[in-house]
């Protein structure tokens, strides 16, 4: 008489299994804290902000020299698509609709020093991308990178 084995999960079939579960766990926990956009304790009442990525802009001169970014029927651009600033001038890209950024490219721009770093993606109307014009006398091309294929650039000449 042959003795009856029952189909029950091998130890390579429970490791297989907790390996995934846990791979499962960990990619949820990275998207709820990338896509939470705070801190993990809010209760401690810890008001000390978080440090910038970016370096603290300088304290703004000038005028501010506002550019909307649009996406509409007649497609994605930014309006007005060139300007002029001044050293110490603030370029404000204001979010009308759409998701966009704002990108000073540097192979775009040769020899160009103080380019701004790109910028994060503006989600929500009316939310605004601040970049103080630190570059030297010259035009400068910038672009929302998703878009700039579709002709989302622009330029700015920064005069002396």
């Amino acid at each position: 008489m042959r003795a009856y084995r029952s189909p029950s999960l091998s130890f390579t079939h429970v490791r297989t299994a907790s390996t995934l579960l846990g791979a499962l766990l960990l990619a949820a926990s990275l998207l709820l804290v990338a896509c939470g956009g705070s801190s993990l304790d809010q209760s401690a009442g810890n008001t000390t902000p978080a440090p910038s990525a970016q370096p603290a802009a300088p304290i703004p001169t000038g005028n501010i020299v506002t550019i909307e970014m649009i996406t509409d029927d007649s497609g994605n651009y930014f309006k007005p698509k060139t300007v002029s600033a001044r050293p110490g001038d603030v370029l404000r890209f204001v979010l009308v609709t759409g998701v966009h950024n704002v990108h000073f490219l540097p192979d775009s721009n040769a020899n160009a020093t103080n380019l701004p770093p790109m910028s994060t993606f503006a989600q929500l109307p009316g939310q605004a991308i601040e970049v103080p014009v630190t570059m030297g006398a010259g035009t400068y091309y910038f672009q929302c990178d998703p878009h700039a294929m579709l002709g989302m650039v622009g330029h700015v000449t920064v005069e002396p």
